[in-house]
């Protein structure tokens, strides 16, 4: 099932789709201008093949960001969540959130917990007015330039989960 996303501030038509084998190159590319230390091409191939709910927005034919969703015995788990960096401030992430959000829901999941970097202000402020509320800290979690970064844990109650 596909889903259109209408974006105001594009003129490329959005659409968020299944992510495919086929689409793990572009994803990577994506990937590794993001971030330092990126998941690798394995990663997104075995996410795909164990059945996580693996999405991607396609921008006018091309990949304009990605979401990964593993869950299981009433919790769902944000795993990724990324938007190519030309098309980040507008709503892109949000609509990608608001979809998983829908589908942990469908689902009957009772939470959603993800992990982030407290060096990412701007998802921390996403997750938050979403509603997710910290509730813990993994320490040294990230691989980071000279050393490792803690993970700030994130917990959102799906109301008639």
């Amino acid at each position: 099932m596909s889903a259109e996303l209408k974006d105001p501030h594009t003129e490329p038509s959005l659409r968020l789709r299944p992510m495919s084998l086929s689409d793990v190159p572009d994803v990577i590319a994506v990937e590794r201008a993001s971030y330092a230390f990126p998941w690798s091409e394995g990663v997104f191939r075995d996410c795909i093949r164990v059945g996580y709910l693996c999405r991607v927005i396609d921008v006018g034919g091309t990949v304009g960001g990605y979401g990964i969703m593993s869950y299981g015995a009433g919790e769902a788990h944000i795993l990724n969540v990324c938007i190519r960096e030309d098309l980040r401030g507008h709503g892109l992430g949000r609509k990608l959130m608001h979809f998983l959000l829908d589908r942990a829901r469908v689902a009957q999941m009772q939470d959603v917990f993800l992990e982030v970097r407290p060096s990412n202000p701007t998802a921390i402020a996403l997750y938050v007015s979403l509603g997710f509320a910290q509730i813990g800290i993994r320490k040294a979690y990230y691989q980071a330039t000279g050393g490792r970064e803690d993970a700030l844990v994130y917990k959102l109650v799906l109301a008639g989960g």
